[in-house]
């Protein structure tokens, strides 16, 4: 027998822990416990007994089914669901790792120019995939104005040309998807984490987005600003977009999560080097670009160090953190890749 352990904490919910027995890839006995609530009593032992003969390989889907069709009709269940139980149970059966399970490194970085910064993103994911450096947390400071598109984005699509150089914008693309960012030095907030795969085991993509961007909606909100998760990437607030999530994860064991997000703003400016269509404008729900995007130094009146801190403090206290640094044979890798990749005209130009 195989005693199996897997946690999940509901975004802007609460934890749900599972325990399982296996024996022969199915599960003999289980039981869910966690700090939600659940009415009535007896509903936790029809969870448990749904999950008991479970094969370890079942979907996520299918999981939640089966506790769904066990609970039937009269259950309150409050800060948790039934996908959430289905979750824990496969991170479980994954061997997931938590938060507190690695010890993690802040790096706050001096400035850069973007396409170093696209490049040292690269090399920063495939070091703590091969073990080369513990997971951590990169804030980024920028040495220039720049937009930064999507892997899959088309360059003609989405910039401006001649606005990016009658502004000094430099146009990179990053290896990851979603949309292109518009940052300024000093405007802007922009991390990496740099996770081993195993934390983001048992959840699907867009439940990944949401559980790596827990910890700084939660630091937002002791700012005082009210932010909330908006599938699939973004970070939104009452008074509009804050923040914008992308993700990859390269073949080697490690994932990247990096976000951007507005402490002030040009919205004029951004307008004039992105080209932000009417329908994308629509989607969002706003007819304008000046109200898609709404600047922390508005919502929180403080300095953008003390955002920064503030939001690290979050980190430090929830999971621990030790400081670190970047070193030079590092930087020097990921200035091999600039001259190889991240600075030439054919990556840029791979979606003309």
């Amino acid at each position: 027998m195989v005693n199996m352990h897997g946690e999940y904490k509901v975004p802007g919910g609460k934890l749900v822990v599972a325990d399982l027995d296996v024996v022969d890839e199915h599960v003999r006995n289980a039981q869910i416990s966690g700090d939600f609530f659940l009415e009535p009593d007896d509903a936790l032992e029809r969870i448990n007994g749904a999950l008991a003969g479970l094969q370890v390989d079942t979907s996520a889907a299918q999981v939640a089914a089966r506790v769904r069709g066990a609970l039937g009709d009269g259950v309150e269940m409050l800060g948790f669901s039934p996908e959430a139980v289905a979750v824990a149970v496969r991170r479980a059966v994954t061997g997931a790792t938590g938060w507190r399970d690695h010890e993690w490194e802040f790096v706050h970085d001096v400035p850069r120019e973007p396409a170093l910064q696209m490049a040292l993103d690269e090399v920063l994911t495939e070091q703590v995939g091969a073990g080369e450096r513990p997971p951590t947390l990169r804030v980024w400071e920028w040495a220039s104005n720049a937009v930064i598109i999507g892997s899959f984005q088309s360059l003609r699509n989405e910039v401006d040309l001649d606005g990016a150089a009658r502004h000094d914008v430099t146009v990179v693309r990053r290896i990851s998807g979603g949309g292109a960012m518009f940052v300024e030095p000093g405007n802007t907030i922009t991390y990496s984490l740099y996770v081993p795969e195993s934390l983001v085991s048992g959840l699907s993509f867009t439940e990944s987005y949401a559980f790596l961007d827990d910890w700084v909606i939660g630091a937002l909100n002791d700012l005082g600003v009210a932010a909330t998760y908006q599938p699939i990437n973004d970070i939104t607030s009452p008074a509009g977009k804050i923040a914008g999530a992308a993700q990859k994860r390269p073949a080697g064991g490690a994932v990247l999560h990096h976000v951007t997000m507005a402490y002030d703003m040009d919205a004029s400016k951004m307008v004039e080097v992105l080209r932000i269509g009417r329908e994308k404008l629509s989607d969002k729900g706003t007819t304008s670009a000046n109200k898609r995007v709404d600047p922390l130094r508005s919502q929180t009146g403080l300095d953008r160090a003390d955002v920064i801190s503030r939001m690290v403090g979050t980190f430090r206290n929830r999971y621990g953190l030790l400081d670190g640094m970047i070193s030079d044979d590092t930087v020097a890798l990921a200035e091999e890749r600039v001259a190889a990749k991240f600075g030439t005209e054919e990556w840029l130009t791979r979606v003309p």
